[in-house]
């Protein structure tokens, strides 16, 4: 779960791609001695993580080019199984109160760090507090807010002490929640959710920075990281499921050009590769292609701060003047579903209908209407041209693609002349939550499977708005929403919020994401979440 997701790659998660190193020798590593008395290669898994992560301190990484390592370096006290169910991980168990607003988990007692450290309940108090500490700047905070106390907090309207979470003894952490939750187990896998070692963040409170100070809970520790080049994990001795661990080591690259990152892939230096759209007709023509469903969505914010995006018709007449369809079919060429709201397919609703569906396309191809909206924006701005529009992406090939076809569908469909400006990844992010971009690109992947999760992303004031957009009606709607027992209440509340959101457009929707992909067929074992992150503690190679 919203996410922001200054997510790389459109396709991204690059579904599982985030690789490693270029190197003549990849896929032989050297020999190590088995029980047998004989010679065998090590097990090691290539991937690309496209760029940098942002990083590795659990509450700020809250992307996939930092999750996707992280959820394998570190464990919370649940983890999502083959299934993409919640199952017991640093907990072995938990009993919920009565009123199911309570949960007491207890830890394992094998639970340990990689230095030797015990993983104790007072390290999930200490981190889930810092996830919430408004000097933290988490973007993933909200995500707590279910906790009692935790918005009040975040929000610096209340203190850490308030925050209903304590250590009962040292291998015992207890929650209380404003509600009942029914996706509180899901969303507390989450990354941003993982434990901290109180005692190592206290001596060194950047031990995140750096492979040698990196203290992880996870199948996985980080033996080696070499910024903006590579980083490798290798199997985690102290994790208390080595013995299901199968691989040796994860090496991964950060190779940002799609046709580069298949050329790895078809000389063997990455085990998975992303579909580069020029060859997609060809690849998938060939079958080798493999797709998976994932809970999200690549789109466009306006900033409605900013001249001329304040006024909703000219935001609408954008909106309708974008066509998903050759989005999907001309210029991604991944088979994705073009998107006319912003809730994704795959979520039911009490009647067992989909919400997708059920919500319809609320913000359609229409160029005739667009030119209407225009006009009649422009007349009510008193504009008798248009103020100069610069649409902003970061950095990356496919998101240049997109951006150029946008440009081209603003200017033969309004008859309007856009800018295009890109800014590297690092940056991009800041830049937008700061509102200093007109128009800029965005992505979306769900955190936990439900829809709220969609929509909580354009609350007032939430970090993950970023488009200065704000209605009362809206949070009011997502407030009970998230309150209410009653899942056909709750699913009205959703579908009408969704309705305001898509009306008042302060976003371009662009396509829902699928994961599609290539890979070694010597891997097995991969676990690619529709609704979050890469799972590589069942990965196997041949």
């Amino acid at each position: 779960m919203k996410k922001l997701i200054s997510l790389v790659a459109v396709v991204m998660m690059v579904f599982a791609l985030v690789a490693c190193t270029a190197n003549k020798d990849a896929g032989s590593e050297p020999q190590k001695e088995g029980k047998d008395g004989k010679k065998k290669s090590e097990k090691v898994l290539y991937l690309n993580n496209g760029q940098e992560p942002t990083s590795f301190d659990p509450p700020i990484g809250f992307d996939a080019v930092s999750w996707n390592a992280l959820n394998n370096l570190m464990e919370g006290l649940t983890r999502l199984d083959e299934n993409h169910e919640p199952q017991p991980a640093i907990a072995e168990k938990w009993d919920v109160s009565e009123d199911g607003k309570t949960y007491t988990f207890h830890i394992r007692k094998e639970a340990k760090w990689s230095n030797g450290d015990e993983v104790t309940a007072n390290d999930f108090v200490y981190a889930w507090k810092r996830l919430l500490d408004p000097n933290t700047g988490s973007p993933a905070a909200f995500l707590a807010y279910f906790i009692e106390g935790g918005e009040a907090y975040n929000m610096g309207t209340g203190s850490a002490e308030d925050v209903k979470v304590k250590a009962v003894d040292e291998k015992t952490f207890e929650v209380t929640l404003i509600s009942p939750q029914a996706y509180f187990l899901s969303v507390i896998s989450n990354p941003c959710f993982f434990p901290i070692n109180e005692k190592v963040a206290k001596e060194n409170p950047e031990w995140f920075a750096e492979a040698d100070t990196f203290v992880s809970n996870g199948p996985f520790k980080l033996a080696e990281w070499n910024h903006d080049s590579d980083f490798t994990m290798v199997k985690n001795d102290q994790y208390w499921d080595a013995k299901n661990v199968k691989l040796d080591k994860v090496h991964w690259a950060m190779v940002s050009d799609p046709n580069t990152e298949y050329q790895m892939y078809t000389t063997g230096e990455l085990d998975t590769s992303d579909v580069p759209a020029e060859l997609a007709d060809k690849l998938f023509a060939e079958g080798n292609v493999k797709i998976e469903d994932q809970a999200g969505q690549y789109f466009y914010r306006f900033n409605v701060t900013m001249e001329p995006f304040q006024n909703k018709n000219i935001r609408k007449a954008f909106a309708l003047a974008v066509d998903q369809k050759q989005m999907v079919e001309l210029v991604t060429k991944n088979k994705e579903k073009p998107a006319y709201g912003f809730v994704s397919y795959g979520f039911k609703d009490p009647s067992g209908k989909d919400f997708r569906e059920t919500n319809g396309d609320l913000i359609k191809t229409d160029v005739e209407k667009a030119k209407e909206l225009l006009k009649k924006g422009m007349e009510e701005e008193g504009y008798t041209k248009l103020p100069e529009v610069t649409l902003t992406y970061n950095t990356l090939e496919s998101h240049k693609k997109i951006a150029e076809a946008l440009q081209q569908m603003f200017k033969e469909n309004l008859g309007v002349d856009v800018k295009l400006a890109n800014m590297e990844s690092s940056v991009f992010a800041s830049e937008q939550k700061a509102l200093k971009f007109q128009l800029s690109r965005s992505s979306f992947l769900a955190d936990y499977a439900d829809p709220i999760n969609f929509l909580e992303n354009f609350v007032t004031g939430s970090p993950m708005n970023r488009t200065g957009w704000s209605n009362a009606e809206f949070d009011q709607l997502i407030k009970e929403a998230k309150m209410e027992k009653d899942e056909k209440k709750r699913y009205e509340m959703m579908y009408k919020a969704e309705k305001i959101l898509m009306d008042e457009a302060p976003i371009i929707p662009i396509h829902f994401y699928n994961q599609v992909y290539l890979q070694n067929k010597d891997v097995t074992g991969i676990v690619r979440h529709p609704v979050g992150y890469l799972e590589l503690k069942w990965a196997d190679k041949k």
